[in-house]
């Protein structure tokens, strides 16, 4: 699995790449999981999961707070979460997952999106059925055997632990995600540098240059949109 924590890190370094839209993107998705229950992360594990998210990617306590206060006041806007899949060139896939208060322009910017860069729009499950949903964390470390035992320990069943380039890599089941983290914790680890649930392809293509050239031009008009909260795809990148 090691390819594809790498190409999990270089969509994450992206993204760091652009703070302000990353924080305005963690911003909404705060919010929302806020008015989804209460707006505590101590009683709303959708909102402590999003905020421990948040915290991977460096976001202020500033817009954190911002965006529960936000929360608890009189607003009744309401946003929907919604998956869109695609396909680019020679085999490549995306899923799109969205976060939006207004559901036929994100339907239609992602469509655009699509269909204006040399990619198409496809069904519900056109794609998603070749990824695995998966709990993922990434540290520093190089002790695989010793952590992997001491889940064990904790009857969590980790589909993987591995070592790549001095990190600490845990794949586990979606809905373990925060007895994992909770495991990590206890263990010792203080500071994740990936701690998502992702959809990792099940295998991956290689593009020529022309290609290459098209998927990265959807996936930058995808990133682009402002309802767009996270894609994921099967293109091997590096």
């Amino acid at each position: 699995m090691g390819r594809k924590w790498a190409n999990i890190v270089a969509k994450k370094t992206a993204k760091d790449k652009n703070n302000s839209k990353v924080y305005a993107k963690f911003g909404i998705e705060i919010y929302a999981a806020a008015k989804s229950g209460e707006p505590d992360p101590h009683t709303n594990q959708k909102l402590k999961f999003v905020i421990d998210r948040a915290k991977t990617y460096d976001v202020p306590k500033h817009v954190i707070d911002r965006a529960i206060e936000k929360a608890k006041g009189a607003s009744d806007e309401v946003y929907s979460e919604l998956r869109y899949e695609g396909f680019g060139p020679s085999g490549s896939m995306f899923i799109v997952d969205t976060l939006t208060n207004n559901v036929n322009r994100t339907a239609a910017e992602v469509r655009a999106a699509f269909n204006k860069n040399g990619g198409n729009m496809g069904v519900n499950g056109a794609v998603s059925y070749m990824f695995d949903n998966t709990a993922l964390f990434s540290f520093v470390g190089d002790n695989v055997d010793e952590i992997f035992e001491f889940l064990i320990d904790k009857d969590i069943d980790v589909r993987d632990v591995e070592s790549e380039e001095g990190q600490i890599v845990v794949y586990g089941e979606p809905e373990d995600f925060q007895l994992i983290q909770e495991a990590l914790n206890e263990y010792g680890v203080e500071k994740y540098d990936i701690a998502e649930i992702q959809m990792i392809p099940q295998s991956e293509v290689t593009l020529n240059d022309e290609d290459q050239e098209i998927f990265e031009k959807i996936l930058d008009v995808l990133e682009d949109l402002e309802d767009v909260q996270n894609i994921y795809h099967n293109v091997e990148l590096g």
